[in-house]
């Protein structure tokens, strides 16, 4: 009895399950706050600034993102799904190396290319110079205009057809062999094959890509501001800051949000029409190209890796060492150690949080979990201005708050303790970067067997204890790709940061933007090249882990990369 009484408190007391299950909630609702907010920017009247906005430039933003949207869709699916079936069904010189080298332009950041292919076109560049003498064209007048916006569809395009490369390579490879052999035993060659058979089979996955890519063409702000190309993310931010127009501001936002939750939508769908299809027979033999064909191949395979990566990073690095030591000087580690700072401290906080949301879904594996963990991984949709203002106003009307009610009853105030800190920048990156650090997590734990909770549970130990003791080791490798992947994520990050930085708190990114703005690009080669150098880590990581798989491994990529 005495030992029965004993037990009665620790039953009444709050469980080490429990704590997670309401610590789980808090984070998913602080995540989802500033989508929230935002949208609900809608149910509240219309300033009076809107009738001038129709008047003059919303047309015009909704006209160019609607084809900035459509250009970067067809570009990508165009580059994305021939590279990748090129290189998944097709054998030819450098095959090999070029599978490996077309996810390269993922290091590369849109408004980085749009810097360094700006400085490469430029009317008196000797680019420019040859192919007017070859054109007979007048001095000063260029062959192409790249600040425009077809040029911001070229570079976006270059930047982002890596994510319908990845989704359309994984789904090539694990189409089921058997199809496409009864295809070619029909006469069907490497055309046919791929337009009547793979194609069709993959489309879910192209459809999936295709969705993320315009979410981030959608989101972006610094190719399309330095090109002059007015869009809805430009737009808020000249709403915000120049016309002082909060509100006007947030409900533009809201209007860009429901546009991405659209494509959101159709990428789940999509995810989930994928994963109806894998195959689990062996993959079919490769076709082998020679000739003109294998140099064609080679061809179509290499220029999006030179456009996108090798050309621009090549011009940055001359632009570097021309400068010397001078681009090397305390200003520069400076920013340098900023977005280190950001990058880590939102690393960890990320990895942390996301550890906790897909331990609460292995420990409770039901719908609402996993909707409320696909509810924190939202904020990746969104765009980073968008979610800019979603952390802002939140964070300061609670600081508005404080400030009221110390006055009134203490006779001093707080001031703002949280708005343009440190504090909201690292909330924004929480929110705009959670889903791949919780993608790459959960993949992680899919992968531990039950039974080894099981056996924990028999020998003792609690939910908490078999976390630390049990789950932590196995997901090492796991969690140090979320946090590479987040680190990288928050070092190229641009509108976020720029809006919300505390003063004199510049990272590379906003260096970047800011010499570029200036028209100073041979500066801004040396952090640029910094943030592409970086951002190919995880990068060579992912395609290593593409290159060795089969279909476990090629998930944990789509986990990672493709959130």
């Amino acid at each position: 009895m005495a030992g029965q009484a004993g037990k009665t408190p620790a039953r009444r007391g709050v469980s080490g399950g429990t704590l997670m299950a309401y610590l789980s909630l808090g984070v998913v609702a602080l995540l989802v706050l500033p989508v929230l907010v935002i949208l609900g920017s809608l149910l509240r009247p219309a300033p009076a600034v809107w009738s001038h906005l129709l008047e003059t430039v919303l047309g015009r933003y909704v006209t160019n993102s609607l084809l900035l949207g459509l250009g970067v869709g067809i570009g990508t699916v165009l580059i994305g799904v021939s590279t990748a079936w090129l290189v998944t069904a097709c054998r030819f010189p450098g095959s090999r190396w070029l599978t490996w080298g077309l996810v390269l332009p993922f290091a590369a950041p849109a408004y980085i290319l749009a810097y360094a292919y700006t400085d490469l076109l430029e009317a008196y560049n000797p680019l420019q110079i040859t192919v007017r003498a070859w054109l007979g064209l007048p001095p000063g007048v260029g062959f192409w205009q790249v600040r425009s916006l077809p040029g911001a569809i070229a570079m976006l395009t270059l930047a982002l057809y890596p994510y319908v490369y990845l989704l359309a390579r994984v789904a090539f490879l694990e189409q089921s062999g058997a199809i496409l052999e009864a295809g070619r035993s029909l006469g069907c060659g490497p055309w046919r094959g791929f337009g009547r058979l793979a194609l069709p089979l993959a489309r879910p996955a192209v459809t999936a890509g295709v969705a993320l890519a315009l979410m981030e063409a959608l989101a972006d702000f610094g190719t399309v501001q330095y090109f002059g190309v007015d869009t809805f993310t430009t737009g808020i931010y000249r709403t915000w800051y120049g016309l002082g127009e909060r509100q006007a501001a947030t409900q533009l936002a809201a209007c860009l949000l429901l546009a991405v939750l659209g494509l959101l939508l159709l990428e789940r769908w999509s995810r989930r029409q994928i994963e109806t299809r894998v195959a689990a027979q062996p993959p079919a033999s490769p076709y082998r190209l020679r000739g003109w064909r294998a140099i064609g191949a080679g061809l179509v395979c290499f220029l999006p890796i030179a456009l996108g990566f090798i050309i621009p990073a090549a011009a940055l690095l001359h632009l570097t060492l021309e400068q010397g030591w001078t681009a090397w000087d305390d200003r520069f580690w400076s920013y340098a150690r900023h977005s280190a700072i950001l990058g880590g401290l939102s690393a960890a906080l990320a990895v942390g949080l996301a550890l906790l949301l897909a331990y609460q879904e292995r420990l409770r594996p039901a719908a609402w979990v996993q909707g409320l963990n696909q509810l924190a991984g939202m904020g990746y949709a969104v765009p980073g201005s968008v979610v800019a203002v979603g952390v802002l106003i939140p964070l300061g009307r609670f600081d508005n708050w404080l400030d009221s009610w110390m006055l009134t009853h203490w006779g001093w105030g707080t001031g703002l303790l949280l708005s343009g800190t440190l504090v909201a920048l690292v909330f924004a990156y929480l929110v705009r970067f959670m889903a791949p650090a919780l993608g790459t997590v959960t993949s992680g734990l899919g992968k531990i067997q039950p039974s080894l909770d099981d056996a924990a549970r028999s020998l003792g130990s609690g939910p908490a204890a078999t976390l630390v003791q049990v789950h932590l080791p196995l997901l090492m490798n796991s969690l140090i790709t979320a946090a590479m992947v987040v680190f990288v994520d928050v070092v190229k990050e641009l509108p976020a940061t720029l809006i919300i930085r505390p003063f004199n708190f510049d990272t590379l990114a906003v260096r970047v933007y800011t010499l570029a703005a200036d028209e100073r690009l041979a500066e801004a080669a040396a952090p640029s090249l910094a943030i592409v150098l970086v951002s190919m880590i995880p990068v060579i990581v992912l395609q290593q882990a593409l290159n060795g798989r089969r279909p476990a491994a090629a998930q944990g990529v789509q986990d990672a990369w493709v959130p």
